[in-house]
């Protein structure tokens, strides 16, 4: 610490420590905006170099740097590549003992220290305020900034305190910085931290050396396959599951096939993560296979590939962690292996982030009823009382709910001496439920955010087009142009995928009306399978054999291709699962019905790029007689699977909007533009047949429902 000098110009400082003739570009406009006294706001993608952004100016002004970062081995990984290049740094977090954080304390007290790295939960401590107030601060930087917004992917409440430490600390000179930030997000960042007048420098969400491809696996198997041909061609990367048991099933299969692999997962003990995280980082690992608490701030720069195994919850989620792939600059691919049946997971998740306020309730009173009468205390693990809540309340949930009662003063957690459980303790076991400071318009906000977020991921999955303009585009960058290079572009240009028209198109519709009809509706609209491919194939063809169920030769889809071929009837069925008209359960047998795009194209609202390989052209099919047409025609037409009706879908808008002027809400709130096409549509005249469309839940029924449903029978009888 005693050789380093403050360095008045940047460009001397980028060099004497960093190795660097020239910064970035957006590097450079953060820098300059915050040498010349600004706030900034800095938007650049993963290996964009953000962390340059503060440590730089650190150097070159008097005073202390505060970063503020989410994550331990984050910090760890920037203190010790600083202090290796002789930047006087610490960090002040949980995994510090006591004479570490004493020494810690001792350099700062000294001012000793040039970069300090802040957990944000040490703000809520006024011993270390008070420090930190005495001090001459140069620059506070918030590291990973999309932390503070509920619209970001990775939000921490403790973020939120940071706009009221700013203000306590004297409104020091500030830098946030982030690698995924939606509009949304830019403007929570700005407001939380009270910015002022700052430069807002988006450097641009682009990543033209990574190769982002979607494959569409119909079981674990297929996702095996595809991954082992990942690692043969790329060799070195990180793989990502949803769930620690994936990571250990992936893990498992890779050891078995002599891979250089690692595994970890929140549910490893510190010395197995800090094991596994340095063998990946100092190349002795060549692959690991991780959730999502691996990877933020790894620095390893020739990462070849990134491969989701399943879906995660967000874009924002899934461009980041892609990004960690090729930050040398050379060529790497971005792959996610999807199978709808994974949303699964997210939707388990979304619940448990997003408990209702009716379990909130039943927990808090829970606590009233058990707790000691004497301490208020009650010493039990969350799945002890996930257990006795019962079956609807998983222990995810549970520990969601008991944050929301610390956020709003009702309760305690505390370690209890001698046990691994924490004890939960009634601060006012007098205060009714109804009395407690919950903001239950901020717990819907936050839950349907998440559940756009992952309704935006699907629609990525299943998207035809250029997949990082798809991305660009959901960050707000407009006027891009395709890659080139995603599996989209490469499949376009070689024409793989085309247009469909006329009979091809019909085919196509008829098919995915076998399907929806050997399929059923689930509670909220979705589609649920019923029969593996094969039955339903061989219902289309006509098939009389003794597996045949009855009640598919009843359906009136029933032949309906009795002309096609079996080679070209699985060639159809490959056509369209891979062009993401088809979901498939997974599974020992696997079933199959309906993606939310497939309808689209069967209710002939949209036409899909399919290829047209081995199931089409001038041998395929018979071309069917002008009233052999019309006859199919008809009978999509009567299974309710037709074109939207324009006119009345105008009608039915404009009630909405009414009914949203009268009840003082968003149209949205009253029903989605998704439900009300499919009214348009499907024309329901009755309360029942509308329930089963999709977006029509018991709030929608209850309160609105009946005025569509007689609007469509006006309409349809006058």
């Amino acid at each position: 610490m005693a050789a380093f000098r403050e360095i008045a110009d940047a460009q001397e400082a980028l060099r004497t420590y960093f190795g660097f003739d020239a910064l970035r570009p957006g590097q450079d406009e953060v820098v300059q905006s915050i040498l010349a006294g600004r706030d900034a706001m800095g938007i650049m993608p993963t290996g964009g170099g953000k962390s340059l952004c503060y440590q730089l100016p650190a150097l070159c002004r008097p005073g202390l740097t505060v970063v503020v970062s989410p994550l331990i081995a984050l910090m760890k990984d920037q203190v010790d590549a600083l202090q290796a290049r002789g930047i006087p740094a610490a960090a002040v977090n949980s995994s510090l003992g006591a004479e570490e954080y004493r020494q810690v304390m001792q350099a700062l007290r000294g001012g000793e220290l040039k970069i300090l790295y802040v957990a944000p939960e040490r703000f809520a401590q006024e011993g270390f305020m008070n420090l930190l107030r005495g001090m001459e601060i140069a620059l506070l930087a918030v590291d990973e900034a999309h932390c503070l917004s509920q619209w970001g992917h990775d939000f921490r409440p403790d973020y939120l305190r940071l706009g009221r430490v700013r203000e306590s600390l004297g409104y020091p000179q500030t830098v946030a910085l982030t690698a995924t930030a939606t509009a949304h997000v830019r403007e929570d960042i700005l407001q939380t931290l009270q910015l002022k007048e700052p430069a807002v420098v988006i450097s641009g969400f682009g990543r033209e050396n990574l190769d982002f491809a979607i494959t569409h696996c119909e079981s674990r198997k297929a996702k095996f396959e595809r991954m082992h041909r990942m690692i043969e061609r790329w060799k070195k990367g990180i793989i990502y599951c949803s769930t620690r048991k994936n990571v250990m099933l992936v893990f498992e299969e890779l050891s078995s096939r002599h891979v250089n692999v690692v595994a970890y997962h929140a549910g490893m003990t510190d010395e197995e993560r800090e094991f596994s995280q340095d063998a990946f980082v100092s190349g002795r690992a060549d692959v690991v296979v991780a959730t999502n608490a691996f990877g933020m701030g790894i620095d390893r720069s020739d990462v070849r590939f990134v491969l989701h195994f399943e879906i995660p919850g967000s874009v924002e989620a899934y461009y980041q962690e892609a990004g960690r792939a090729g930050r040398d600059g050379e060529p790497a691919a971005c792959e996610l292996l999807f199978n709808h049946a994974d949303l699964k997971t997210q939707e388990f998740f979304f619940e448990g982030s997003n408990p209702p306020i009716t379990l909130i309730r039943s927990l808090y009173n829970m606590l009233r009823f058990e707790c000691d009468p004497t301490t208020h205390e009650l010493h039990i693990t969350v799945d002890a009382m996930s257990e006795r809540l019962g079956k609807e309340a998983n222990p995810m949930a549970v520990g969601t709910a008991l944050s929301c009662l610390i956020h709003a003063g009702a309760i305690q957690r505390f370690d209890v001496p001698g046990q691994l459980t924490k004890g939960t303790r009634l601060l006012n076991p007098e205060l009714n439920f109804e009395c407690l400071d919950i903001d239950r318009a901020s717990l819907e906000e936050k839950a349907r955010r998440d559940h756009l977020k992952i309704e935006a991921m699907t629609r990525f999955a299943y998207s035809p087009g250029c997949r990082q303009q798809w991305i660009l585009d959901y960050f707000g960058e407009t006027n891009t142009e395709p890659c080139g290079h995603c599996d989209a572009c490469s499949a376009a240009d070689d024409g793989e995928r085309e247009d469909l028209a006329d009979e091809e198109l019909l085919t196509v519709r008829k098919a995915l009306a076998g399907v929806a009809r050997a399929s059923r509706r689930g509670p909220q609209g979705e589609w649920v399978a019923i029969y593996g491919r094969g039955k339903i194939m061989d219902m289309l063809r006509g098939a009389r054999n003794a597996s045949m169920h009855q009640y598919l030769t009843s359906l009136s889809t029933y032949g309906i291709l009795k002309e096609l071929p079996d080679a070209r009837m699985k060639a159809l069925f490959r056509a369209m699962s891979e062009a993401g008209l088809l979901q498939t359960t997974g599974g020992e047998m696997p079933l199959i019905t309906l993606t939310p795009k497939g309808e689209e194209v069967m209710q002939n609202r949209s036409v899909p790029r399919m290829s047209r390989r081995g199931w089409c052209g001038a041998s395929t099919l018979l071309k069917p007689a002008a009233a052999r047409q019309e006859r199919t025609r008809q009978l999509l037409q009567s299974m309710g699977l037709g074109r939207m009706d324009k006119e009345l879908y105008e009608h039915l808008a404009e009630l909405r909007r009414d009914l949203a002027a009268e009840f003082q809400m968003p149209a949205f709130r009253i029903m989605h533009n998704e439900t009300l096409r499919a009214l348009a549509t499907l024309k329901p005249t009755t309360m029942e047949a509308a329930s089963r469309i999709k977006g029509v839940g018991p709030w929608l029924r209850a309160n609105h429902l009946r005025a569509f449903v007689e609007l469509i029978r006006d309409y349809e009888e006058s």
